[in-house]
């Protein structure tokens, strides 16, 4: 079964070598692989060229479709997984879209991924709504995982379901990110931890932004919030390397 990915131009699927730029791992070399596809639909969501066709009209505040054939292309699971070992990082990041959409067939690709190249560590970047499919499971090192708060535009009972966050609360591989706009989301983000007993320290805030200007302008006061609630900050180190582009 063929996996659906991004592109970095029509026709070649985003997989590339680059730093970590966000959360526990930022800073370390890694491999991604990023998606197509998502069950969400953020206002701010900076890969919205991974779900926002032409012809769906969930919101964006950018207001652009991107054209389906242009944007997305298919391989074979092995295909996938020869990509990725032709890459020198040792990590691997799987990205979206929604990753857990395709959870089988990721599971697949990375035992074909083993065959040829042992020992990646494997981290599944995900927005916190789908459960991970077992075969996947039993493969993953890392989940970062991403609830949508209320300024994100998607109704809380998509965004933020009960069972899966008790369950992401419980899995000791699992960190959580927020993305913060201003300092009424941090509210949000304290109720979520509190009602599901979420560890500071797996607890990452993260402001949202898509250039180096906004990034600096909400980091100030964002670190400073997390130093007072002993949580984690993260910055968005590609923005700032790279800017908002694609394959960085």
């Amino acid at each position: 079964m063929p996996i659906t990915l991004a592109t970095t131009t029509p026709g070649e699927a985003e997989i590339f070598a680059s730093l970590q730029g966000e959360g526990p791992s930022i800073g370390r070399p890694s491999t991604f692989v990023r998606l197509s596809r998502c069950n969400l639909a953020c206002a701010w969501c900076d890969t919205a060229y991974t779900w926002r066709f032409d012809g769906d009209n969930r919101p964006h505040r950018d207001g652009v479709t991107f054209e389906r054939e242009a944007n997305q292309v298919t391989m074979d699971e092995v295909g996938v997984a020869q990509a990725i070992a032709a890459l020198a990082p040792d990590r691997l990041v799987i990205t979206g879209g929604e990753p857990l959409l395709q959870g089988p067939a990721l599971a697949r690709m990375l035992a074909a991924l083993d065959a040829v190249r042992s020992g990646m560590h494997v981290e599944i970047e995900t927005n916190g709504t789908v459960a991970p499919h077992h075969t996947l499971d039993a493969r993953v090192n890392q989940y970062n995982v991403s609830p949508k708060l209320a300024h994100s535009g998607n109704p809380a009972e998509l965004a933020l379901v009960p069972g899966r966050l008790a369950a992401w609360a419980d899995e000791p591989r699992a960190f959580f990110k927020f993305v913060i706009a201003d300092p009424a989301d941090v509210a949000e983000v304290m109720a979520l931890k509190d009602t599901y007993g979420i560890a500071g320290e797996r607890l990452f805030l993260m402001p949202e932004g898509r250039s180096s200007a906004v990034l600096r302008e909400r980091s100030g006061w964002l670190a400073d919030t997390c130093a007072a609630n002993g949580l984690r900050f993260t910055d968005r180190l590609h923005i700032h390397l790279w800017g908002d582009t694609r394959g960085t």
